[in-house]
């Protein structure tokens, strides 16, 4: 891999990872463009990687907070505020662990189809931008119930279909239980941690299992430049929304879904 390919490729996985666009549909674009080589694997379990100690590093706090008081909980010591989103994001990660165990093999055959990530695109950004409109929640992110951590859960296991974005249906979700904007995005990117545990997992088995070489240097930055992408995108896209809302990304995933049809039609 050369260095130009290193460097997009861990941009489009570190600023799409978190917004409610969806990666897959980006990624899939890299080769209409280019004439590189598939980047492997490998490259893949290292950008997940990248974006995991984005989001573990930017909620570090908070993650501190919530293992201890889950662990408190789990000693019979009385369950907080911390304990309780714990446990919500245990839960809300169940659905999609077991769908994506379930659908695994038909998702590795189809899920790059370009018509279903217009698809995709189109139909579950308007449902965002109709929730973001209609939905003016007030409730934070602590003041969830372990029904609406079920919902949004279900939610994100809709995510295995192609072009709905995990982040931004599990938003759609929080923002119809009466989530506010940054509480939404906040849930969705703590459910962002075991998803890419979980997923990176999946990749680094089956990576173990090849027995294949490794580009230590390309993995490396990759997982790097993908860190500081995610990080940046987690803050900046926390500021922007507070002010202005999920219009936007609705807007440019209907114009890129479009723009998916009309390249592949």
């Amino acid at each position: 891999m050369d260095w130009l390919q290193i460097l997009v490729l861990s941009l489009i996985q570190g600023f799409t990872e978190f917004l409610p666009v969806s990666s897959s549909a980006h990624l899939i674009l890299v080769p209409v463009f280019s004439d590189w080589p598939d980047q492997g694997l490998a490259f893949d379990v290292a950008l997940h990687v990248g974006s995991l100690v984005a989001v573990v590093l930017y909620f570090r706090e908070e993650l501190v907070r919530m293992t201890a008081s889950w662990c408190t909980s789990l000693a019979g010591r009385g369950t907080d505020d911390d304990a309780r989103l714990a446990w919500w994001v245990i839960l809300a990660t169940i659905p999609v662990g077991i769908a994506g165990l379930l659908v695994k093999d038909m998702l590795e055959t189809h899920a790059r189809s370009p018509q279903l990530l217009a698809f995709g695109l189109i139909v579950f950004g308007i449902v965002l931008g109709i929730v973001d409109w209609r939905c003016r929640g007030r409730r934070s992110e602590y003041q969830m119930n372990w029904k609406d951590a079920l919902w949004i859960g279900l939610a994100q296991a809709l995510a295995l279909f192609p072009g709905t974005s995990r982040s931004g249906i599990t938003m759609t979700m929080a923002l119809l239980l009466g989530l506010n904007r940054e509480a939404s995005a906040r849930f969705s990117f703590l459910l962002s941690i075991p998803v890419i545990v979980l997923a990176g997992g999946l990749e680094a088995v089956d990576l173990v299992r090849s027995g294949i070489d490794v580009d230590w240097f390309s993995l490396l930055l990759g997982a790097l430049l993908s860190a500081i992408s995610a990080y940046l995108c987690i803050h900046y896209f926390l500021a922007f929304i507070k002010r202005i809302g999920m219009q936007p990304f609705v807007i440019y995933r209907v114009l890129l879904g479009i723009a998916l049809l009309w390249l592949f039609a």
